[in-house]
């Protein structure tokens, strides 16, 4: 009798829910037969109510179709059970990746993702930020250390944890993982030059603050070997393509011909100077050696095979994800900022 009675309540909740529009928790509470604090109580702290009650509560949102409305969570929590991310490009395999370890984490907890693209526009970012701290997030992830005075303001003063992500700094807002993309091109650098290249140049796009500091430490590192030349730097503000790599190793070649290789700031640039190089006759790596950053898969399978930085991204996703996860659970991480570091990964496209 108790189960057709429920089941009774369950069906008249449905009919009358459903005219009206929008089901609420004190609809499910009814139906269920318990208190609308019970069922709150279920939803935000299960191992607080018995398995058959959760059970119940549980078919029965099915049934009717609740949605948990997170502006009352806020109301009564202070927070929402959204995560908002900020990153500059959706399109870039580099976040991608980052992106997909995120999700990965995610969905084994009761949190969920709030994405937002600033299209690398520090007024778009800021914009974003005062979106996402508006309604109330557990947490953010910002990509970057090279936002404005403004929007550094909003996340020193925001309710929540904030993980910086894709590179280190001195100055963290509260948590950070990435790693020094100074030290890697000079690494990269120095690898071009041990390998017996005199000539180094450097081709990148979309000169963003993590693009600079790549070419400030090209830029070092052939200072201190005696071998740097200003032409042989060639950038643009457009985005990166496999077909800017072969526009922009043009471009190289008609100011300095006698370049004999190229550190690349990223791998689609390098694939371009490669294919651009391949239809000039060059003979890589011989004739001119080529070097791109990042390292994604298809460096490992060009022909020749390409020289790379490694970054390891996937791993930044996971680490940021569970920092934020552990910090809004009240378990701050020991290491407030994490450095994942680099490896250049030699392949046949440098001698």
């Amino acid at each position: 009798m108790a189960e057709r009675h429920l089941k009774g309540r369950a069906e008249f909740s449905v009919r009358n829910t459903r005219k009206s529009g929008k089901v609420t928790l004190a609809d499910v509470a009814r139906a269920v037969g318990v208190s609308a604090i019970t069922v709150s109580r279920a939803l935000r702290e299960p191992d607080k109510v018995s398995a058959t009650l959760r059970q119940r509560i549980d078919h029965t949102i099915r049934e009717l179709g609740y949605v948990p409305d997170p502006v009352a969570r806020a109301l009564v929590t202070g927070r929402t059970n959204i995560i908002g991310v900020i990153i500059p490009s959706v399109t870039n395999n580099v976040f991608a990746d980052v992106l997909r370890a995120v999700y990965d984490v995610i969905r084994m907890t009761d949190f969920g993702i709030q994405l937002g693209n600033s299209r690398y526009s520090l007024l778009e970012e800021e914009k974003l930020v005062r979106l996402f701290l508006s309604q109330k997030p557990a947490g953010l992830i910002v990509a970057g250390v090279d936002q404005s005075e403004a929007t550094r303001s909003l996340l020193v003063e925001a309710s929540c944890p904030v993980v910086q992500i894709m590179e280190v700094g001195d100055d963290p807002i509260d948590m950070m993982v990435g790693f020094s993309h100074y030290e890697a091109a000079r690494a990269a650098t120095r690898h071009l030059i041990d390998r017996g290249y005199r000539r180094p140049a450097f081709v990148a796009a979309r000169m963003d603050p993590r693009s600079q500091r790549r070419l400030q430490g090209f830029r070092e590192e052939t200072e201190v070997q005696g071998l740097f030349d200003e032409t042989r730097i060639i950038t643009t503000q457009r985005p990166s393509s496999v077909a800017m790599g072969v526009e922009l190793f043009g471009e190289l070649m008609s100011v300095a011909p006698d370049a004999d290789a190229v550190l690349c700031n990223n791998d689609d640039l390098a694939l371009g100077v490669l294919f651009e190089a391949q239809r000039r006759r060059f003979r890589v790596p011989d004739q001119l050696g080529i070097c791109g950053f990042n390292d994604l898969e298809f460096c490992a399978v060009a022909e020749p095979s390409m020289t790379s930085v490694r970054t390891f991204r996937h791993e930044m996703g996971e680490r940021a994800i569970r920092m934020l996860v552990s910090a809004i659970e009240g378990k701050r991480p020991e290491e407030a900022l994490v450095d994942l570091g680099y490896e250049v990964v030699h392949r046949r496209s440098t001698r």
